[in-house]
Order: C-alpha cells, then sequence, then structure tokens
C-alpha cells in the first residue's frame, strides 16, 4: 500500500469512528478525532443550559476555536510524516474544518483554505448518514437531519480540493473495515 495518510470522515453519528477504532485494533496507527473533547470543554466553560446544535454558540471566540480544531489536525498530519509505518488513518480531516464552518454559515479565509491545499491526503473514504444507527449525545448535537446536510457540506468541500471521496457502505464495522483496506490495495 505504500505510506498512504487516509482520512475517515462523514457526518456525526454515522459510525467513523468505530471504524478508526477498529482499524486501530488490527494494528493501524490511527488519529482520533479532536472536536469531541474541544466541544465538551467549550460547553463546559459556557452558560448555555440549550441543546443547541452548533457548539460554537459554547465559545467566546468561533474563529479561534475552529482555527485551534485546524491546529490540531494539522498537528496530526505533520505528526504522520514522522511515523515508522505504511499509512496512517485520520478520523477527520483538515478540510473539515471548512466543510463545518459552511454548514453554520461561516467565513473564512486563505488561513484555513492554505491549510487544505498544503496538507494533502492520499485517499479520503466517506462514511454516509445512517439513520438506523445514528444516536446523539451530549457531544454530538446534531439532529439526523442535520446531518444529512453535514454531509453534503464535506462531500462538496473535498470535492472542491480536488478529492474524490470514496463512499463506504452501509454494513456491519469489520465489513467496512474490509472494504476500506481492499480499496486500499487496489489505489
Amino acid at each position: 500500500m505504500g505510506k498512504n495518510k487516509v482520512v475517515i470522515t462523514g457526518a456525526p453519528g454515522t459510525g467513523k469512528t468505530s471504524i478508526v477504532n477498529g482499524l486501530e485494533r488490527k494494528g493501524f496507527h490511527c488519529f482520533h478525532e479532536i472536536i469531541r473533547d474541544m466541544t465538551s470543554k467549550a460547553k463546559e466553560e459556557g452558560q448555555s443550559e440549550e441543546y443547541i446544535s452548533n457548539p460554537l454558540v459554547f465559545v467566546d471566540d468561533a474563529l479561534q476555536f475552529n482555527k485551534d480544531l485546524l491546529e490540531g489536525r494539522t498537528s496530526h498530519y505533520r505528526e504522520s510524516l514522522n511515523l515508522d509505518t505504511s499509512i496512517s488513518f485520520f478520523d477527520r480531516g483538515i478540510p473539515d474544518v471548512l466543510a463545518y464552518m459552511d454548514f453554520f454559515g461561516q467565513e473564512y479565509d486563505n488561513f484555513f483554505i492554505s491549510h487544505c491545499e498544503n496538507h494533502r491526503y492520499d485517499s479520503v473514504f466517506i462514511v454516509p448518514p445512517w439513520q438506523e444507527i445514528y444516536v446523539s449525545d451530549n457531544e454530538r448535537m446534531e439532529t439526523f437531519e442535520e446531518a444529512e446536510s453535514i454531509h453534503h457540506s464535506l462531500m462538496k468541500i473535498y470535492t472542491q480540493f480536488g478529492y474524490n471521496p470514496i463512499e463506504v457502505p452501509k454494513d456491519e464495522v469489520p465489513m467496512r473495515i474490509d472494504f476500506i483496506l481492499e480499496t486500499l490495495k487496489k489505489t
């Protein structure tokens, strides 16, 4: 397979983290999603009592929150370059930040765009919304309908940056992992 940087992305509640955890159990190096911890921390520090889908309402500076998220994902990317491993999997990639900013109607400048252009992944797998497995929780606050819209934002952004996201079939986690690994062998 060569040295590859592979993103597993998708809207909330699609099963991507289960896939990444499964890949890690198989011995692959995986970079885990950082937004859940950031959202929990922002909620703890915020004053909102409401159930709101946008975690940015809990922070004083939404743009800085997104910059921190972008920097965290960029740090993972850079760390992968120094690993002695043939493949690294990422639970979300740098372009995900822009997709969410689009979804929430936030503007972004060249700082965000250049991170996406200058840190390229080798493959992108997208896990589609799947209502039968969708669950919201304290950090995943989106409705299923919002998850579908986020899916479209993710597809748009990754395509805009020249990627051809490969859709992972709706199936049991081991089958999804096999699909990803078999697809990577063919590329």
